[in-house]
């Protein structure tokens, strides 16, 4: 995606060096002005020093500890115009308190107090332009991946950041050349101003500067939900701004747990859920760091609603495993977890780019009998289809409605898919799986046209062919141009699976014995047990 669609921000210079560049009241979120707009001058009619940038400085937030244990959780991003010419056009933020009023201090000490407020956009121009460049890895499919290649620009010195403006990529100063085995493209835009809020009064508009800090007493209303936050309403990284509530961990679990298993899941999985989303809470606080907040609450995180619809039976699950979280060699684990593995979990090597994770393995997931009929690594050519096709001897979680599934999928489908990278390949002709994991999934598959080939790799299958609900399939040609996929599973297929702990907890088993069957080889501790980092 170009700077024109999404405009970054950053704290480097174009070499790395890190250091503010703007007073706090400028920093805003970032929108260019239309082609042609020219530089403010300064006023012996000479154009200002022009200040290089990668992105614009967000202070990142607190960290999450166990003495301070908050999350600063985004329930929405990327607001305001994109353009400082739409800012007037642009729809306003509407706020409104659930009871009483919404208490409002700006950045400059302004204090606003009313049951709505209504939060619309203007231009504001900056003291001198600013050029923001900057060397970019990606579209990655997932943080994971990005990570990955985030650590390779990082064992090379190079100051490194993964950033979230549409799709999750890596930045670096501009210049930077590519770590091995990727390729970088740059990107560089002068701008002259950004989006800055206004409140909209009736004495007429009142210039505001962020962050806004914002107390609801009676609960904000937000989507389908009510929240107690406090909130800010920060610029972000991109030239857009977050609404970001500041949530206490247990408060936040109440809003996940529901959401992410269901709450009429049975006690055991319920707590398996509560430990995990801690844990992965833990685990995941950087991922949002460049944008000034740690989680977002949409499916690139944890699903976060309203906390309180969590019902009796979700509020025991978290107070009985009150700041416990799993651990290995005593830091939080990378807590993943799915819907249903269709029978067989996934290895950590094959979803993401990455070192094993010695509790994140393949195995069969089912009864004695279960685990004798399919030894892994499974034959792709006889173990697999027979996994796939047959009812018996079933695995745990069976009764999930996408423990097997069909897809058709069609060349123009498949086309469509791939976007700008489908139309390079011309008719697609062939879909050929190179390689598997030990657990039957796809690791890399080549799809042939009539004017290239393109390997999907990974999180990168899924990623792309959205239809598919997971990576554990096998292919069938039904005519020319189209296939059928017979799969499994719902998800990466790594970790817990949400279908297998519902089902192993009916069979009566604790939430340490579901835990230990997942993540073998880890601990549950007090988040005060925990070592330092992730």
């Amino acid at each position: 995606m170009s700077m024109r669609s999404r405009q970054a921000s950053s704290a480097w210079r174009a070499r790395g060096s890190l250091r503010p560049v703007l007073p706090a009241a400028l920093v805003l979120a970032l929108v260019t002005l239309a082609p042609g707009c020219r530089a403010e001058q300064a006023l012996n009619g000479e154009p200002l020093p022009q200040e290089t940038l990668t992105h614009w400085s967000v202070p990142e937030p607190p960290a999450v500890t166990a003495e301070r244990p908050v999350l600063w959780v985004a329930l929405a991003a990327h607001l305001g115009p994109k353009l400082a010419s739409s800012a007037a056009t642009t729809l306003p933020l509407v706020l409104t308190a659930a009871e009483g009023t919404i208490d409002v201090v700006d950045a400059g000490g302004l204090r606003i107090s009313a049951p709505r407020l209504e939060l619309r956009w203007r231009a504001e121009p900056l003291p001198r332009p600013i050029r923001l460049s900057r060397t970019v890895l990606g579209p990655f499919p997932s943080f994971e991946t990005a990570e990955q290649a985030a650590l390779s620009w990082r064992q090379q010195g190079v100051e490194s950041r993964i950033a979230h403006p549409g799709d999750w990529e890596v930045w670096a100063p501009a210049d930077t050349p590519a770590p091995p085995g990727h390729t970088a493209r740059a990107e560089s835009q002068q701008v002259t101003a950004r989006s800055a809020l206004v409140l909209a009064s009736p004495g007429g508009p009142k210039p505001l500067q962020g962050p806004l800090e914002i107390r609801v007493p009676g609960g904000l209303r937000w989507g389908d939900g009510v929240f107690r936050g406090p909130f800010r309403l920060q610029s972000d990284a991109y030239g857009s701004w977050s609404l970001v509530e500041q949530v206490p961990l247990e408060r936040y679990l109440q809003g996940v747990v529901p959401h992410e298993i269901g709450a009429g899941a049975p006690a055991a999985a319920l707590a398996a859920q509560a430990v995990l989303a801690r844990t992965w809470a833990l685990r995941n606080s950087h991922r949002f760091a460049v944008d000034g907040y740690h989680l977002c609450a949409d499916t690139q995180c944890q699903v976060y609603g309203d906390p309180r619809q969590a019902g009796p039976a979700v509020r025991a699950a978290i107070t009985t495993t009150a700041g416990r979280v799993l651990s290995w060699q005593g830091r939080p684990i990378h807590a993943v977890y799915h819907a249903t593995n269709g029978g067989v979990a996934a290895g950590f090597e094959e979803v993401w780019r990455g070192e094993p994770l010695p509790y994140l393995q393949a195995f069969a997931d089912g009864p004695a009998p279960f685990v004798a009929a399919y030894p892994l690594p499974l034959d792709p050519a006889l173990s697999l289809p027979a996994l796939l096709q047959r009812t018996a001897p079933a695995g745990y979680g069976a009764d999930h409605p996408r423990y097997r599934w069909q897809r058709r999928l069609d060349r123009q489908q498949i086309r469509e898919a791939l976007g700008p990278a489908g139309r390079a390949l011309g008719e697609v002709r062939q879909l050929t799986v190179l390689e598997r994991g030990p657990s039957g999934r796809v690791l890399a598959l080549a799809i042939t046209g009539s004017a290239g080939r393109q390997v999907l790799r990974l999180d990168g299958i899924r990623r792309s062919l959205r239809q598919l609900p997971s990576t554990l399939f096998t292919l069938t040609p039904e005519g020319p141009g189209v296939w059928r996929v017979s799969g499994g599973g719902f998800g990466h297929g790594a970790g817990l699976s949400q279908a297998g702990a519902i089902d192993l907890a009916a069979r009566g088993w604790s939430l340490e014995r579901i835990l230990a069957r997942y993540y073998p080889g880890t601990a549950l501790l007090p988040i005060q047990g925990l070592g330092n980092g992730p």
